[in-house]
């Protein structure tokens, strides 16, 4: 039996009946046409727009897979390929949620919008970006956007057991610079007192020795610790509920892992150095490329000029690649259509999950070319996570649950059902005329 997943030969042609396809976007790549799709379900409230990407990094060698990476072969009980996790579950699981919604003739009171871009990996300037364009021209608005990002987190957050659905309100930004040394070239027999390599490994070190400043308290994470508060166990629960006395404790103890390091502070990766092409030849020039992930709380500028007085070397030329500031906050209370949504889709989903908490998205997403068209931007990939699947994502042997996808189907299947209400129902009262 073939499964959802191996194919998704003739879905738009049986989705007809629900959605028009409003626009699509192709480019050339290797001799093959990449589609991005921008679908809409018109009713007469716009209401959010699910975007996921079909864009890969594969940068792996085959060996060292159990089976190969494109096969989607299914072996007991996981779905292993090169997508399974990020992201390919979510394109499929959307289409797969709306073909269930099709096979109920489902008429949903809302409009809602898909898209579906193929280059999210290299800043979908192709794709996402065209889309977010396409909708600002046509005015429209939308209640929230979701995109992939966070994820349902079991045994990853030191002294929480239960599993937490963590939903990204906002995601780093990020700036790539290039660093080159040049100098006069010469042989290795007679060398000078320093060289291109050694002033460029020098800079690269001193980025590396010096991180950006501790920026815990300023930024979502700290929305993060105080929600989940309650959920740590003893005494971390007593910490967490008293930030006001023990947060310079606790982001000390945040710094120690990378994971949770890249929380509260701009982060610097030293990733690309090259230089030399003979070894008894001093190379004439040298090159490395730092890229470093900002914290929601800095702007890239900032970061630039932090890195200049870091290097403090006018031999070391700087060169912004690329920059982006971080995403504005999104709303987080229980007023906000689309945290409801979420709250409620993830507890009619996932019943072991007792709390739906803010937090921040240190990779990137398509979801930034969306700012035009929405102040609420959600980021999280309706799956359960757990610590042995983190190295899998962009790594060997990535592979879901066929238990797991399923639950996907679910989520988006009941998100876009959940939206169909008139209003919000009324909060809670702060006090009891008791």
């Amino acid at each position: 039996m073939q499964r959802p997943w191996q194919s998704l030969g003739g879905t738009f042609g049986k989705s007809s009946r629900l959605y028009s396809l409003q626009s699509s976007f192709d480019m050339k790549l290797s001799g093959n046409t990449v589609i991005s799709l921008l679908c809409r379900v018109l009713t007469l409230k716009c209401c959010l727009t699910c975007c996921s990407h079909t864009w890969m990094l594969c940068l792996l060698p085959p060996e060292g897979w159990d089976f190969p990476p494109f096969s989607a072969a299914e072996h007991e009980g996981f779905i292993y390929g090169r997508g399974t996790l990020d992201n390919k579950n979510s394109a499929i699981g959307i289409l797969q949620a709306l073909e269930f919604l099709l096979r109920r003739n489902y008429r949903p009171r809302r409009s809602f919008y898909v898209g579906i871009g193929h280059d999210e990996e290299v800043f979908g300037r192709k794709g996402a970006m065209k889309i977010a364009a396409l909708l600002e021209a046509r005015g429209v608005k939308l209640s929230f956007l979701l995109d992939e990002g966070s994820a349902i987190l079991e045994g990853i957050i030191a002294g929480v057991k239960k599993p937490v659905a963590l939903i990204a309100i906002t995601e780093k930004g990020s700036i790539t610079l290039n660093f080159t040394v040049d100098k006069e070239p010469g042989h290795s027999s007679f060398p000078p007192k320093e060289t291109s390599i050694g002033i460029l490994a020098a800079a690269m070190a001193r980025l590396e020795q010096n991180p950006m400043r501790n920026l815990f308290g300023h930024g979502p994470e700290l929305m993060t610790m105080e929600h989940l508060a309650s959920e740590f166990s003893f005494p971390l629960n007593i910490v967490m509920s008293n930030l006001w006395l023990f947060s310079p404790i606790v982001s000390r103890v945040l710094a120690w892992k990378p994971s949770t390091n890249a929380l509260i502070r701009t982060t610097t990766a030293v990733t690309m150095f090259n230089a030399g092409i003979k070894p008894n030849v001093i190379p004439s020039s040298a090159k490395a490329t730092a890229n470093f992930r900002i914290h929601s709380a800095e702007k890239a500028t900032e970061v630039l000029e932090i890195v200049r007085n870091t290097v403090a070397d006018d031999r070391v030329k700087i060169d912004v690649v690329e920059a982006f500031d971080p995403l504005p906050v999104s709303p987080w209370d229980d007023q906000t259509f689309g945290v409801h949504v979420f709250q409620r889709t993830v507890l009619d989903t996932f019943p072991n999950v007792d709390s739906v908490v803010p937090g921040t998205c240190i990779g990137n997403t398509d979801s930034r070319h969306f700012t035009n068209v929405t102040n609420a931007i959600y980021r999280f990939n309706p799956l359960i996570l757990q610590s042995d699947d983190l190295p899998r994502i962009h790594g060997l042997n990535e592979r879901i649950s066929v238990e797991n996808y399923e639950k996907q189907v679910e989520f988006l299947f009941q998100l876009i059902k959940n939206c169909d209400i008139e209003k919000l129902p009324e909060p809670h009262a702060n006090s009891h005329e008791l």
